[in-house]
Protein backbone atom coordinates (compact mmCIF):
# COMPACT_ATOMS: atom_id res chain seq x y z
CA UNK A 1 0.00 0.00 0.00
CA UNK A 2 3.30 2.54 -0.45
CA UNK A 3 1.88 5.62 -2.00
CA UNK A 4 -2.17 5.00 -0.30
CA UNK A 5 -3.42 7.25 1.98
CA UNK A 6 -6.53 6.07 3.64
CA UNK A 7 -8.91 7.34 6.20
CA UNK A 8 -9.85 4.83 9.47
CA UNK A 9 -12.74 5.86 10.48
CA UNK A 10 -14.04 4.21 13.62
CA UNK A 11 -10.93 3.77 16.09
CA UNK A 12 -12.21 3.30 19.90
CA UNK A 13 -9.26 1.30 21.50
CA UNK A 14 -6.69 -0.93 20.90
CA UNK A 15 -9.21 -3.91 21.08
CA UNK A 16 -10.89 -2.15 17.98
CA UNK A 17 -11.10 -3.98 14.96
CA UNK A 18 -10.82 -0.53 12.96
CA UNK A 19 -7.24 -0.36 15.05
CA UNK A 20 -5.96 -3.62 13.66
CA UNK A 21 -7.09 -2.53 10.56
CA UNK A 22 -5.03 0.68 10.36
CA UNK A 23 -2.20 -1.09 11.90
CA UNK A 24 -1.92 -3.87 9.07
CA UNK A 25 -2.13 -0.71 6.63
CA UNK A 26 0.57 0.94 8.27
CA UNK A 27 2.66 -2.14 8.02
CA UNK A 28 1.97 -2.08 4.46
CA UNK A 29 3.21 1.46 3.80
CA UNK A 30 0.17 3.69 3.74
CA UNK A 31 -0.66 7.21 4.90
CA UNK A 32 -3.43 7.41 7.62
CA UNK A 33 -5.74 9.89 8.71
CA UNK A 34 -8.41 9.33 11.38
CA UNK A 35 -11.92 10.36 12.61
CA UNK A 36 -13.33 10.20 16.16
CA UNK A 37 -16.76 10.99 17.87
CA UNK A 38 -16.56 13.21 20.89
CA UNK A 39 -13.74 15.03 22.69
CA UNK A 40 -13.88 12.06 25.24
CA UNK A 41 -11.95 9.54 22.60
CA UNK A 42 -10.37 12.55 21.14
CA UNK A 43 -7.40 12.16 22.86
CA UNK A 44 -7.13 8.72 22.92
CA UNK A 45 -7.67 8.82 18.78
CA UNK A 46 -4.97 11.45 18.28
CA UNK A 47 -2.67 9.46 20.63
CA UNK A 48 -2.87 5.70 18.43
CA UNK A 49 -2.99 7.86 15.49
CA UNK A 50 0.84 9.32 16.59
CA UNK A 51 1.81 5.88 17.29
CA UNK A 52 1.60 5.32 13.39
CA UNK A 53 2.73 8.56 12.60
CA UNK A 54 -0.15 10.46 12.12
CA UNK A 55 -1.12 13.93 13.13
CA UNK A 56 -4.40 14.08 10.85
CA UNK A 57 -7.53 13.35 13.57
CA UNK A 58 -10.74 14.80 12.66
CA UNK A 59 -14.12 14.93 14.72
CA UNK A 60 -17.19 13.27 12.69
CA UNK A 61 -20.35 12.37 14.38
CA UNK A 62 -21.77 10.24 11.09
CA UNK A 63 -25.17 10.94 12.54
CA UNK A 64 -24.77 14.56 10.79
CA UNK A 65 -24.32 15.46 7.29
CA UNK A 66 -22.61 18.63 7.89
CA UNK A 67 -20.39 16.64 10.45
CA UNK A 68 -19.28 14.76 7.73
CA UNK A 69 -18.30 17.23 5.15
CA UNK A 70 -16.37 18.56 7.57
CA UNK A 71 -14.33 15.97 8.47
CA UNK A 72 -13.47 15.39 4.64
CA UNK A 73 -12.69 18.99 4.84
CA UNK A 74 -10.67 18.56 7.55
CA UNK A 75 -8.40 15.49 5.63
CA UNK A 76 -8.45 17.56 2.23
CA UNK A 77 -6.71 20.47 3.82
CA UNK A 78 -3.93 17.82 4.65
CA UNK A 79 -4.50 15.61 1.13
CA UNK A 80 -5.23 16.77 -2.34
CA UNK A 81 -6.68 13.04 -2.97
CA UNK A 82 -8.05 9.83 -0.72
CA UNK A 83 -7.46 6.31 -1.91
CA UNK A 84 -9.48 4.25 0.74
CA UNK A 85 -12.22 4.66 3.40
CA UNK A 86 -12.50 2.35 6.54
CA UNK A 87 -15.96 2.48 7.85
CA UNK A 88 -15.65 0.81 11.08
CA UNK A 89 -19.08 2.52 12.63
CA UNK A 90 -22.04 0.91 13.62
CA UNK A 91 -24.46 1.76 16.55
CA UNK A 92 -28.03 0.73 18.70
CA UNK A 93 -29.46 2.02 21.65
CA UNK A 94 -27.96 -1.07 24.22
CA UNK A 95 -31.74 -1.69 25.31
CA UNK A 96 -32.60 -3.05 21.67
CA UNK A 97 -29.37 -5.80 22.08
CA UNK A 98 -31.13 -8.10 24.74
CA UNK A 99 -33.90 -10.39 24.92
CA UNK A 100 -36.43 -11.15 22.57
CA UNK A 101 -35.92 -9.06 19.67
CA UNK A 102 -40.55 -8.32 18.95
CA UNK A 103 -39.97 -6.33 22.30
CA UNK A 104 -36.27 -5.03 22.39
CA UNK A 105 -36.87 -3.05 19.31
CA UNK A 106 -38.87 -0.34 18.75
CA UNK A 107 -39.21 2.90 16.33
CA UNK A 108 -36.42 4.82 16.96
CA UNK A 109 -33.85 1.92 17.59
CA UNK A 110 -34.48 0.73 14.30
CA UNK A 111 -34.26 3.88 12.88
CA UNK A 112 -30.84 4.81 14.72
CA UNK A 113 -29.40 1.17 14.27
CA UNK A 114 -30.13 2.10 10.57
CA UNK A 115 -28.73 5.39 10.58
CA UNK A 116 -25.51 5.05 12.14
CA UNK A 117 -24.93 1.35 10.74
CA UNK A 118 -25.32 1.61 7.24
CA UNK A 119 -26.73 4.84 5.70
CA UNK A 120 -23.25 6.29 7.50
CA UNK A 121 -21.71 4.73 4.57
CA UNK A 122 -23.30 6.01 1.94
CA UNK A 123 -23.02 9.53 3.29
CA UNK A 124 -19.45 9.34 3.93
CA UNK A 125 -18.76 8.02 0.31
CA UNK A 126 -21.23 11.00 -1.39
CA UNK A 127 -19.06 13.16 0.51
CA UNK A 128 -16.11 11.97 0.01
CA UNK A 129 -16.75 10.78 -3.65
CA UNK A 130 -14.72 14.10 -5.11
CA UNK A 131 -11.68 13.30 -3.38
CA UNK A 132 -11.69 9.52 -4.13
CA UNK A 133 -9.19 8.98 -6.80
CA UNK A 134 -9.87 6.12 -9.35
CA UNK A 135 -8.27 2.73 -8.25
CA UNK A 136 -9.25 3.39 -4.39
CA UNK A 137 -11.11 1.49 -2.58
CA UNK A 138 -13.42 1.57 0.50
CA UNK A 139 -14.12 -0.97 3.44
CA UNK A 140 -16.91 -1.48 5.68
CA UNK A 141 -17.69 -4.10 8.39
CA UNK A 142 -20.64 -6.41 9.11
CA UNK A 143 -21.55 -9.84 10.96
CA UNK A 144 -22.81 -13.17 10.52
CA UNK A 145 -26.16 -12.26 11.94
CA UNK A 146 -26.81 -10.03 8.77
CA UNK A 147 -27.90 -13.22 7.16
CA UNK A 148 -28.63 -15.78 10.28
CA UNK A 149 -30.86 -15.35 13.46
CA UNK A 150 -27.98 -14.49 16.15
CA UNK A 151 -29.93 -14.15 20.28
CA UNK A 152 -29.48 -10.48 21.27
CA UNK A 153 -27.70 -9.29 17.88
CA UNK A 154 -31.77 -8.12 17.32
CA UNK A 155 -31.71 -4.90 15.05
CA UNK A 156 -28.14 -4.56 14.81
CA UNK A 157 -28.71 -7.96 12.48
CA UNK A 158 -31.27 -6.26 10.43
CA UNK A 159 -28.72 -2.87 10.20
CA UNK A 160 -26.16 -4.90 8.51
CA UNK A 161 -28.13 -6.79 6.45
CA UNK A 162 -28.80 -2.74 4.95
CA UNK A 163 -24.92 -2.51 5.41
CA UNK A 164 -24.62 -5.71 3.07
CA UNK A 165 -26.81 -4.27 0.49
CA UNK A 166 -25.55 -1.10 0.47
CA UNK A 167 -21.88 -2.15 -0.25
CA UNK A 168 -23.58 -3.93 -3.59
CA UNK A 169 -25.41 -1.08 -4.28
CA UNK A 170 -22.18 1.81 -3.57
CA UNK A 171 -20.11 -0.63 -5.23
CA UNK A 172 -22.54 -0.50 -8.05
CA UNK A 173 -22.48 3.22 -8.46
CA UNK A 174 -19.14 4.50 -7.28
CA UNK A 175 -17.63 1.45 -9.94
CA UNK A 176 -17.42 3.68 -12.60
CA UNK A 177 -15.53 6.07 -10.85
CA UNK A 178 -12.82 3.36 -10.34
CA UNK A 179 -13.89 3.06 -6.87
CA UNK A 180 -14.14 -0.81 -5.34
CA UNK A 181 -16.46 -1.22 -2.36
CA UNK A 182 -16.16 -3.85 -0.33
CA UNK A 183 -17.29 -5.73 3.23
CA UNK A 184 -15.53 -7.67 5.56
CA UNK A 185 -17.76 -10.28 7.97
CA UNK A 186 -15.50 -10.99 11.00
CA UNK A 187 -15.95 -13.08 13.19
CA UNK A 188 -16.50 -12.33 17.00
CA UNK A 189 -14.23 -10.25 18.45
CA UNK A 190 -14.34 -8.83 22.35
CA UNK A 191 -14.05 -5.27 21.49
CA UNK A 192 -15.65 -1.97 23.36
CA UNK A 193 -18.51 -1.63 20.81
CA UNK A 194 -19.10 -5.65 20.90
CA UNK A 195 -19.19 -5.29 25.20
CA UNK A 196 -22.78 -3.14 24.56
CA UNK A 197 -24.46 -6.83 23.46
CA UNK A 198 -26.33 -8.80 25.96
CA UNK A 199 -24.12 -12.40 26.73
CA UNK A 200 -21.57 -11.63 24.31
CA UNK A 201 -18.99 -14.33 26.29
CA UNK A 202 -21.41 -16.82 24.28
CA UNK A 203 -20.73 -15.69 20.96
CA UNK A 204 -17.00 -16.09 21.56
CA UNK A 205 -17.66 -19.71 22.82
CA UNK A 206 -20.13 -21.02 19.98
CA UNK A 207 -17.42 -19.36 17.38
CA UNK A 208 -14.51 -21.21 19.22
CA UNK A 209 -16.00 -24.42 19.59
CA UNK A 210 -17.89 -24.21 16.39
CA UNK A 211 -15.43 -23.05 13.54
CA UNK A 212 -13.83 -25.71 11.10
CA UNK A 213 -10.23 -23.82 12.76
CA UNK A 214 -11.46 -24.21 16.12
CA UNK A 215 -10.62 -20.53 17.34
CA UNK A 216 -11.36 -17.16 17.72
CA UNK A 217 -10.10 -14.58 14.57
CA UNK A 218 -7.85 -11.68 15.88
CA UNK A 219 -8.00 -8.08 14.82
CA UNK A 220 -4.99 -8.68 13.05
CA UNK A 221 -6.11 -11.38 10.90
CA UNK A 222 -9.56 -8.79 10.27
CA UNK A 223 -7.14 -6.14 9.43
CA UNK A 224 -4.61 -8.03 7.27
CA UNK A 225 -7.97 -9.16 4.93
CA UNK A 226 -8.77 -5.29 4.79
CA UNK A 227 -5.53 -4.54 3.87
CA UNK A 228 -5.60 -6.74 0.75
CA UNK A 229 -8.79 -5.51 -0.47
CA UNK A 230 -7.92 -2.27 0.23
CA UNK A 231 -5.16 -2.83 -2.22
CA UNK A 232 -4.24 -3.07 -5.65
CA UNK A 233 -3.90 -7.09 -5.32
CA UNK A 234 -7.42 -7.01 -4.82
CA UNK A 235 -8.27 -4.79 -7.59
CA UNK A 236 -10.38 -6.95 -9.31
CA UNK A 237 -13.00 -7.46 -6.20
CA UNK A 238 -15.80 -4.91 -5.48
CA UNK A 239 -19.55 -6.02 -4.16
CA UNK A 240 -18.07 -8.11 -2.06
CA UNK A 241 -18.56 -9.88 1.72
CA UNK A 242 -15.22 -11.22 2.94
CA UNK A 243 -15.58 -13.88 5.62
CA UNK A 244 -12.54 -13.82 8.37
CA UNK A 245 -14.44 -15.64 10.67
CA UNK A 246 -12.14 -19.28 11.12
CA UNK A 247 -14.89 -20.83 8.85
CA UNK A 248 -17.48 -20.38 11.60
CA UNK A 249 -20.25 -19.16 8.50
CA UNK A 250 -19.56 -22.61 6.79
CA UNK A 251 -20.73 -25.03 9.80
CA UNK A 252 -24.22 -26.28 10.52
CA UNK A 253 -23.88 -27.39 13.35
CA UNK A 254 -20.46 -28.26 16.32
CA UNK A 255 -17.86 -30.10 15.44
Amino acid sequence: MQGKRALIMGVASTRSIAWGIARAMHREGASLAFTYQGERLGERVRKLAAELGSEIVVPCDVGSDEDIATAIAGVQAHWDGLDNIVHAIAYAPRESLEGDYVEAVDREAFRIAHDISSYSLTAVCKAARPMLRSGGAVLTLTYLGAQRVVPNYNVMGLAKASLEANVRYLAGSLGSDGIRVNGVSAGPIKTLAAAGISDFRSFLDQAQSTSPLGKNVTIDEVGNTAAFLCSDLASGITGEIIYVDAGYNIMGMKR
